[in-house]
C-alpha cells in the first residue's frame, strides 16, 4: 500500500502560468481596458470602470478598443 502525504502532493503542484498584460487601452471616462494573452493563446480584457470581462480566440484587440472607446463608467476604486 502506498502513502502519499498532501503536504507532498502540494509540494509536488505547479501553478498554471498567469495571464501576460499586452496592453492598456484608456477608457473616455479615465478608467482602463486591460487585455491579457491567456496560456492556451487566446485574449481576454478586463474594464476598470464597469467591471466587463470579455474573451475571444481571435488575435487582435478590436474587442477591447470598442469596449474602451464605449465605456463611461469611472474607474472602481477597488480596481486601483
Amino acid at each position: 500500500m502506498t502513502v502519499t502525504s498532501i503536504a507532498a502532493f502540494a509540494a509536488a503542484s505547479v501553478s498554471p502560468p498567469a495571464p501576460v498584460l499586452v496592453s492598456t487601452l484608456p477608457t473616455g471616462a479615465g478608467a482602463d481596458v486591460h487585455v491579457y494573452r491567456d496560456t492556451d493563446g487566446s485574449l481576454s480584457s478586463e474594464c476598470t470602470g464597469c467591471g466587463e470581462y470579455a474573451w475571444t480566440l481571435r488575435i487582435t484587440r478590436g474587442f477591447a478598443q470598442e469596449h474602451a472607446a464605449t465605456c463611461l463608467r469611472r474607474p472602481c476604486p477597488l480596481a486601483a
